[in-house]
């Protein structure tokens, strides 16, 4: 039975090192893949994006309570997950400058044709009802409300960015619960190990040392 327990010990000790360096592995793969994928798309940071030429250039747009970011990207490469989160914040600042602070499900699908009544129309002053649209003369179709475009596109570039941010504390994440197993992998194998040494049971080809004889001092 203590061979058993033993031999259990050390496969449980390999699987946790194997399941380590595995971990470990995935890990940095990850956040490896993120780091080259942002370089490729060539994203740098805007002169405003400082937390001091933002603020007053959200003042100067109007805007109100707005969250502003405490990090800085002017002129910097966005090659990181951290960077790409960051770049994301002043994206968005930058779109509620562009829709004159209005987020998505206040702002209407059509450009309203004047006189619209007030029911039909949204918050930003466009409309979602065909019926009170702008008509394009070539296409006849009801003009889209440009803001509201801008908002599509800019929540999915910024959410692109703040997934790279989230696949690289993924990856980080991994890499920390690697180091844990290989660690304890190793610490099983230890005490798998010093267990067996101490009751003179062979491990490994080594067996511990048998106790001096304490002499005998004749009276």
């Amino acid at each position: 039975m203590k061979r058993i327990l033993e031999l259990g010990g050390v496969a449980a000790g390999i699987i946790l090192i194997a399941f380590g360096i595995a971990a470990i592995a995935l890990g940095s793969n990850g956040k490896s893949t993120v780091s080259s994928e942002l370089k490729q798309q060539q994203i740098v940071g805007t002169s405003d994006m400082t937390p001091a030429g933002i603020k007053a250039e959200a003042a100067a747009a109007g805007l109100k309570n707005i969250s502003v970011p405490t990090c800085s990207v002017a002129g910097q490469s966005v090659n990181s997950g951290s960077r790409a989160r960051c770049f994301a914040e002043y994206m968005n600042i930058h779109a509620l400058e562009a829709t004159g602070g209005f987020v998505y499900a206040q702002m209407g699908q059509y450009v309203a044709k004047p006189g619209t009544p007030k029911a039909q129309l949204t918050p930003d002053g466009a409309t979602s009802n065909k019926a009170f649209a702008v008509i394009d003369p070539q296409t006849k179709q009801p003009v889209a409300n440009g803001a509201r475009n801008v908002w599509v596109t800019e929540t999915a570039l910024t959410t692109a960015l703040n997934t790279s941010f989230m696949a690289e504390q993924l990856g980080t994440f991994g890499i920390v619960v690697g180091i844990a197993l290989l660690l304890s992998g190793i610490g099983f194998l230890v005490l798998t190990a010093g267990g067996a040494l101490r009751t003179g049971t062979r491990f490994f080809g080594l067996r511990a040392a048998a106790p001096k004889a304490t002499p005998v001092i004749a009276a």
